[in-house]
């Protein structure tokens, strides 16, 4: 009933109203509780000092505080456990007053220069914008990055509905996967390193040194002139390469040609100077005798070369000149976002005709583009470097200690990999709720993985299942033991989260408050020494549990395990290689209880589980964050949080569906507001 009341007053009297007693109440609570650690007698655990915040303008001033401080309260991480909660009252109010104040921070934006962002495409967005500029029947270059090879076509978003047998293969696992139809002669740019808890496509990675761009040049010369970039495998070979029919006109002829082919590199059509510029080097190329489709070809390749296809360029509106659409702005960071390509010529007319920014277009267009084949993209990128899989390349488990891990020379992680991405496939397809994530009724499973899971197999398999060393045929089964489902106690993320002897509690644990929270620990002081591999003298007969319990004693290392640990230990009856297990080697019972934000307490991984989705809300806030951090191609500061409970309240209003997630990412003002048209211009 008290929760109640606050919040009809707050919704009822508004920010101002409150503020003043608000702030006191704030203020008077951090003193007491709070001062001591962060502030008092020069003491700034953390880096923290509340005593500077002496006023509300304070607080506002610094959102990454008031972000802090409201996650402590979220998380129930403060005060330290061995110290006397606050109580109900006392955090909800604080809570409360914080949302508060960081909804009056986003009334202040930053200076719209600083919101510009200039990021070139990386390898993956290169290769699919070059296939879709020219239609190309073939890729350009192969994509280690790339985890899925599909064999049989398996993806189709428009019916709905995963198939129940996949055929797969792994990139990065096997070099016959790597063997496709591709240019000849085209060489691939380096791979784009993943962000620190962050992907590819980040802005502040994405720059463009003088010997990269001298990279990006050969390149593009080296695409046109490949013996594969021919009339077969260029699909607009026709109309834009071939020659025309009639020389009369040939100007307007190249000029047209141009106009179209360049809206689609450039994202937006071309200026009038700019669009002559290139009309002319055609043309000076003709008069000096080149064929007309060599002339095309080398004209292709400029445009290739160009800042405006090698770069994206958000534009804040307040810096927007009067004869930009800005929608077609909204048209590449949709593609990007769902496609990781440029517009296709659907958007673009829409952009052109200033409606995609329409709500009920752009629901539409959604639609549209989340039943289409290029939506395999986005599965190909973003939830291999949200789950952090590609740490599975370099998992090696000691052969002496898990020999069942190997197969013919070949590691079980080729098809550890594919169960979560499968998964993740699949709920997005089907518009699952992404719960499934943590808890499924469902997976894929192939014959070796099965068998590697020992006793956590479920379901069975189809006889007489061929060899699968190399072409990997998984099947969808249901889940009934509760040991598996979901992402988080695959095969796949145990393993990557283990050393090669041991699992380790405290690298899961951090895996999971980042994948799942996003919330990613602070790193180690640097001269904390690592746990060793084997017990020393003395640890013979202690749990792992107490073990780490003696090496975190350190004051500034409790802080940090207190909120990793319990999650870590939550799933120490899998192995290095995701066995169930009860006993360690020496014999000693497993011990995973814990409690979940120091409420939820839970004995084993099924209640673990249920822990996490009694706090689905907080899954839905992290995914969201991810997945607007990868829409944006940016890190996610405190102006962006109110969106975030927006995206969460909608997601939830329609039982936590996937595609609604997504499409209220799309939806959110960081995702629209550069596309606002501002009245002033």
């Amino acid at each position: 009933m008290f929760h109640r009341l606050i919040t009809w007053i707050v919704l009822a009297w508004g920010i101002s109203c409150l503020s003043a007693d608000s702030f006191q109440l704030a203020l008077n609570t951090l003193q007491q509780r709070c001062f001591t650690c962060h502030g008092t007698n020069g003491k700034t655990k953390g880096d923290l000092d509340l005593t500077l915040l002496k006023s509300e303008q304070a607080f506002i001033e610094h959102p990454e505080v008031l972000e802090q401080l409201k996650d402590v309260l979220v998380f129930n991480e403060m005060p330290p456990e061995d110290e006397s909660p606050l109580t109900s009252t006392e955090r909800f109010l604080l809570l409360d007053y914080f949302k508060l104040l960081l909804t009056k921070t986003s009334e202040h934006p930053p200076d719209p220069v600083h919101e510009a962002s200039l990021r070139r495409l990386n390898r993956f967005q290169y290769n699919n914008a070059v296939v879709d500029l020219f239609d190309l029947r073939c890729v350009v270059f192969s994509l280690p990055e790339q985890m899925m090879r599909e064999h049989q076509n398996y993806f189709k978003p428009e019916t709905g509905k995963m198939p129940d047998k996949v055929t797969v293969g792994s990139r990065p696992l096997g070099k016959s996967q790597m063997i496709e139809k591709r240019l000849a002669g085209v060489a691939p740019f380096p791979q784009d390193l993943r962000a620190e808890n962050g992907f590819d496509n980040r802005v502040d990675h994405l720059s463009l040194s003088p010997l990269l761009l001298e990279s990006f040049l050969g390149l593009a010369q080296s695409i046109v002139e490949s013996d594969d970039f021919n009339q077969e495998n260029v699909g607009i070979w026709d109309v834009f390469f071939a020659s025309p029919k009639d020389d009369a006109n040939l100007p307007e002829v190249v000029q047209d040609r141009l106009r179209s082919f360049l809206t689609r590199a450039f994202r937006q059509p071309p200026e009038t100077h700019t669009l002559e510029r290139y009309t002319g080097y055609v043309l000076d190329l003709l008069n000096q005798g080149y064929p007309f489709t060599d002339s095309m070809k080398a004209v292709a390749s400029m445009a290739l070369s160009s800042p405006r296809f090698l770069y994206l360029f958000d534009r804040p509106p307040q810096i927007n000149i009067a004869t930009k659409n800005n929608d077609y702005d909204l048209a590449a960071r949709l593609s990007f976002f769902l496609w990781g390509s440029i517009p296709d010529q659907h958007l673009i007319k829409l952009a052109a005709e200033g409606k995609l920014s329409d709500p009920a277009t752009l629901d539409a267009e959604f639609r549209r583009m989340m039943h289409d084949q290029r939506l395999k993209r986005f599965c190909d990128s973003f939830p291999s470097q949200w789950l952090q899989l590609e740490r599975i390349i370099s998992s090696a488990p000691n052969p002496d200690k898990f020999p069942d891990f190997y197969y013919l020379k070949y590691r079980d992680s080729m098809h550890m990999m594919m169960e979560p991405l499968l998964l993740f496939e699949t709920i997005l397809i089907e518009n699952l709720p992404i719960t499934q994530l943590i808890d499924s009724d469902f997976t894929y499973r192939s014959l070796l993985l099965q068998e590697a899971y020992g006793s956590l197999a479920i379901g069975k398999l189809p006889e007489n299942i061929p060899s699968e060393v190399t072409v990997l045929n998984f099947h969808r089964l249901p889940v009934t033991d509760r040991r598996m489902g979901g992402v988080i106690t695959t095969a796949a993320t145990m393993t990557m989260t283990s050393s090669p002897d041991r699992s380790k509690p405290i690298t899961r644990g951090a895996w999971l408050t980042t994948v799942l929270f996003n919330k990613p620990p602070e790193p180690p002081p640097a001269d904390v020494p690592p746990l060793t591999e084997q017990p020393g003298q003395g640890e013979e007969n202690m749990t792992l549990r107490e073990r780490l319990a003696q090496h975190r004693e350190r004051s500034d290392c409790k802080g940090c395990h207190e909120k990793i640990d319990p999650l870590g230990f939550a799933l120490e009856n899998y192995d290095a290689i995701g066995n169930w297990r009860s006993h360690y080697e020496n014999g000693r019972e497993v011990d995973v209880s814990g409690k979940l934000f120091r409420q939820h307490a839970f004995t084993n991984p099924v209640e673990f589980k249920d822990a996490l989705l009694a706090e689905k809300d907080l899954f839905t806030r992290g995914l969201a964050g991810h997945l607007l951090s990868f829409a944006l191609s940016r890190a996610l500061t405190p102006s962006d949080q109110e969106a975030l409970d927006e995206i969460v309240a909608a997601t939830k209003r329609d039982g936590y569906r996937i595609q609604t997630l997504i499409k209220s990412i799309i939806l959110s003002q960081p995702f629209l507001k550069h596309s606002e048209t501002q009245s002033t211009h």
